[in-house]
């Protein structure tokens, strides 16, 4: 069972996505919490498999408190995606760089909910559709600054693995568009995560477009 706490200051957002999530036999919420500092407590009580946050909420916002759950320097980070009302560019890249494995807007739809939680349980990254191409195209601009190289050079199916992820395709994906097994995806997306200092594959994606790879 793939095991999820809520975090959100609306009683019938929390009533709604629980109903959903609770129906599939794969998924069980195990706590829903109507504030910030609330959702920290509990998902280090709890230690659920995926944490889905609300940005605005009282005492902490979701955004500080996926820093504190999955963010930088977090020693056994959890799994968050965030599910908001507003899809501000600040809003999207403070998440992901907090360490957010995914992006999600309230109105997404049940389907895509569902999908997030299982993507994000298994170590992929689900953004919403309304801002991934913005999202891409913040990417793609050319960085102020330079990007760091890789501590080792990526192989030619590394470079494959980490092209394919930066347009999105999920593990499966990748592995029947390059003919690989699911086992040989997620080891060599580890390996590129290893190089180039990636905690997540988002961040594999943003490095993939910020280096011109996207490109070649």
């Amino acid at each position: 069972m793939i095991r999820v706490l809520i975090a959100d200051d609306q009683s019938m957002v929390r009533f709604g996505f629980r109903m959903i999530l609770d129906a599939q036999e794969d998924i069980e919420v195990v706590a829903d919490v109507a504030d910030g500092v609330a959702a920290v407590s509990k998902a280090r009580e709890l230690r659920p498999d995926v944490c889905l946050l609300d940005i605005r909420m009282p005492g902490l916002d979701g955004l500080e408190v996926t820093r504190q759950l999955a963010g930088p320097g977090v020693t056994d980070p959890l799994k968050v995606v965030v599910v908001t009302t507003f899809d501000l560019d600040e809003y999207v890249h403070t998440a992901l760089r907090n360490g957010a494995s995914g992006f999600l807007l309230k109105d997404a739809g049940p389907s895509l909910l569902i999908e997030a939680v299982r993507a994000a349980q298994r170590g992929d990254a689900l953004v919403s559709p309304q801002v991934t191409v913005r999202l891409l195209k913040h990417f793609s601009t050319p960085a102020k600054r330079e990007v760091d190289p890789p501590k080792e050079p990526l192989t030619a199916r590394e470079l494959d693995v980490a092209r394919a992820a930066a347009r999105g395709l999920t593990n499966t994906e990748i592995g029947a568009e390059l003919y690989m097994s699911l086992s040989t995806v997620k080891t060599h997306l580890a390996s590129v995560q290893g190089k180039i200092g990636a905690r997540n594959r988002v961040e594999i994606a943003a490095w993939a477009w910020r280096s011109g790879l996207m490109e070649t």
